[in-house]
């Protein structure tokens, strides 16, 4: 039988722990700088349409469409290496792995994020997220339609989900009720998009940076007796 723990804590990756808002700028630079500004927009807008499809991020994919008519060009496949080798530690928010360490003091830390099944667990393993987590790592399509299986995997008295997505926090707090609380950080594009005030039900807290949760514990969070 899998231990149960009084409070489990689940971690969104991007824009909650690591900047990548920062790491889609940089990789719009690149393109541009390889291929200019129309291949770049070219690049981004195959990228809108197969996370409107999938429902994901995909940056492996879309380079994949990405490289129609450019396979003459010298600087092509370089792209891969810059995708799974880019320095993603760079990227951490202030403190993140500090923070991480932290809540491993009263609660059982476990990433749970949406994304493909290669470049977001690279990504997770490149920026040390992994290992501060000790292995403890979801990566689903719609993690927010995944909670049965998180529950059995990592059974809880209660959770908390830290999320840049109002909305996310908002479908997975109808589902799971009062068994869990909801974290929104104001940190990236989609925090700061104006429906993101407008969610209902709205986050049981909110906070500035990933680093602000240095200044809670366990009391803090409704934990069953």
């Amino acid at each position: 039988m899998l231990n149960r723990h009084a409070l489990v804590f689940l971690l969104d990756v991007d824009n909650t722990l690591l900047d990548n808002d920062r790491f889609g700028a940089d990789l719009g630079d690149h393109l541009e700088t390889l291929f200019g500004a129309a291949e770049r927009a070219r690049y981004w807008g195959i990228f809108s349409q197969r996370r409107d499809a999938l429902g994901l991020a995909d940056y492996l994919g879309s380079l994949q469409d990405f490289r129609t008519g450019l396979d003459e060009h010298p600087e092509l496949l370089g792209l891969s290496q810059f995708l799974l080798e880019y320095p993603f530690t760079s990227r951490l928010f202030p403190r993140a792995l500090e923070t991480i360490a932290h809540l491993r003091n009263f609660s059982l830390p476990v990433v749970l994020s949406d994304g493909d099944i290669v470049f977001q667990p690279r990504k997770i393993q490149r920026s040390g997220i992994w290992a501060a987590v000790q292995n403890r790592v979801l990566i689903y399509v719609h993690k927010e339609k995944q909670l049965g299986p998180l529950q059995d995997r990592y059974p809880g008295d209660h959770y908390v989900m830290v999320d840049d997505k109002a909305n996310i926090l908002a479908a997975m707090k109808t589902a799971m009720n009062d068994r869990l609380t909801t974290v929104f950080v104001r940190q990236g594009h989609y925090a700061l998009a104006a429906d993101s005030n407008t969610v209902i039900p709205a986050p049981d807290l909110t906070i500035e940076r990933i680093g602000d949760l240095l200044d809670y514990n366990l009391s803090d969070f409704k934990v069953p007796p």
